[in-house]
């Protein structure tokens, strides 16, 4: 496991997994259509990435499709960590 999957899944895990719950979090696991994060845990997901990763998303990247699962997410990460980089 990569270091921004790693971050991305355990951040998710210490804000969003409920004490008790015991489902497992992988990289596939859906997040957004299974209920795990919804509209305004998403948007503090999306801060949190822009922060820790100095990235811009912008909205129109910022969808439910693209936060569905730690595998999209690191994927968008990249997008935009390729996107910032390119326009040094």
């Amino acid at each position: 496991m990569d270091e921004i999957t790693k971050v991305v899944r355990e951040y998710i895990i210490r804000e969003y997994v409920q004490e008790g719950d015991e489902r497992e979090i992988t990289e596939t696991t859906p997040l957004i259509s299974s209920g795990l994060v919804d509209s305004f845990s998403m948007v503090s997901l999306l801060r949190f990435l822009e922060k820790k990763y100095a990235i811009h998303i912008p909205d129109s990247a910022a969808t439910p499709e693209a936060f569905d699962s730690v595998e999209r997410i690191v994927a968008l990460v990249r997008r935009f960590q390729k996107a910032e980089v390119g326009s040094v």
